[in-house]
């Protein structure tokens, strides 16, 4: 009997000493992945010592995830397709999160999806106001965009539905009420091949989700003369040397596609190509730059390829190519109503020296309806990332953006 006692003793002793070393084990692999910059792990960790964060999962691929604040406007932060060790493709503002300070002029958080509102200039902006010259000076955020919290109305394991009433006054003086909803649902697989029509990709590792993003007039109804506002979705990223950003353009109204490239200056030649089929930028985030596309030349989808790392970052949105677009250049419009759909901007050093990031944006707008009161503009906008096998990921880049990886590398 004592001997049996002794046996067990020893089993149980030996189950105590495995499980207190796979605790150990565990313990270790959760430090080194939150310890790690650029990880998703990281990236978690750090946001969480700041503000309530909601972790949404894919419906069937738990390591497809994505990090989404409701203090931060109901944004999503990053992303990842391989859980806490995998790469973090959001850009984040590591030092304004950790101060809690409110900056003049925006509060530049980064995050992969955010929600704006357009035009950013013009006499319909809401970001200057009446009577102020368009100058960086007077140039301001409204906080409901910028600081403000969104309330969460539901949540789920891989959705969150936003809102949020506001008032705004435009440059023109006009009054506009609006209720602002979002949702962020993140994709299957299934839905991932529907929406981008692609047969598979079984060879790479993938996520991706959509946000659909409304704006209802609650006040007055809107007039052409005294302004409108239209849905803006921007995503920060992160550059590096051998990063590309890929505009598809459409040749069905026009032989050359219709590029806005003069925002902030002309963009030398080494960093901005116009090819048979798409428009490429240099994102290296070494270089102010942006470009647009006019509804009429833009497709419904643009991306980016990031040849250091092997990942291949893809926007889907809505377009309307017969639909009145917002323009945002800051000055007093002629037109206000032809402005861009699809938007790009890569980060560089100011006059002064500084910079924000470095990171580049892929950012989509919604055509502007003259809305009545009660009415509603709604504008879907999905991101997704494949990385792995070079080959899986260029049949993607070939079917949805029309474009080999070796032509998107060989653009610079």
């Amino acid at each position: 009997m004592k001997k049996q006692i002794s046996i067990l003793f020893i089993i149980i002793l030996m189950t105590v000493g495995c499980q207190k070393q796979k605790n150990k084990q565990e313990k270790t692999v959760e430090e080194n992945t939150t310890s790690q910059e650029g990880t998703f792990g990281y990236d978690l960790a750090f946001l969480k010592k700041y503000k309530p964060v909601i972790l949404l999962t894919a419906p069937d691929d738990r390591q497809s995830q994505a990090i989404v604040v409701a203090d931060y406007q109901g944004r999503v932060m990053t992303s990842t397709t391989s859980g806490d060790s995998g790469n973090s493709f959001g850009w984040l503002n590591y030092g304004l999160i950790k101060s809690g300070e409110n900056k003049p002029h925006i509060n530049a958080l980064g995050g992969e999806d955010r929600f704006w509102l357009s035009p950013e200039g013009g006499q319909f902006s809401v970001y200057f106001q009446k009577g102020k010259p368009f100058t960086f000076e007077n140039w301001q955020t409204p906080a409901v965009i910028d600081s403000e919290p969104f309330e969460t109305v539901s949540e789920g394991l891989s959705s969150v539905k936003f809102r949020k009433k506001t008032a705004l006054e435009n440059h023109s003086g006009t009054k506009l009420d609006l209720l602002i909803e979002r949702e962020v649902k993140m994709l299957s697989k299934g839905e991932i091949a529907k929406i981008l029509k692609i047969s598979t990709f079984d060879q790479v590792r993938a996520t991706a989700y959509t946000t659909i993003n409304a704006i209802t007039n609650t006040g007055a109804d809107w007039k052409r003369e005294t302004g409108a506002l239209g849905i803006w979705i921007l995503g920060m990223f992160k550059p590096s040397p051998r990063t590309t950003i890929v505009a598809p353009f459409s040749t069905t109204h026009s032989k050359e596609p219709l590029l806005t490239s003069n925002y902030f200056g002309a963009i030398p030649v080494d960093r901005l190509v116009t090819g048979n089929a798409a428009v490429f930028l240099k994102a290296d985030g070494k270089f102010r730059s942006k470009i647009g596309l006019s509804p009429k030349s833009a497709k419904n989808v643009a991306g980016s390829y990031d040849a250091e790392k092997g990942i291949l970052t893809i926007i889907s949105y809505d377009i309307d190519e017969k639909g009145e677009y917002l323009k945002s250049t800051w000055e007093k419009h002629e037109d206000p109503f032809g402005g861009d759909a699809l938007n790009s901007y890569n980060d560089g050093p100011l006059e002064d020296g500084s910079q924000m990031g470095p990171f580049y944006e892929l950012e989509s707008s919604s055509k502007t309806n003259i809305l009545r009161q009660n009415e509603k503009l709604t504008h879907h906008h999905s991101t997704f990332h494949f990385e792995g096998d070079k080959a899986s990921l260029n049949k993607i880049s070939l079917s949805v953006l029309g474009v080999e990886l070796d032509t998107i590398e060989k653009a610079f």
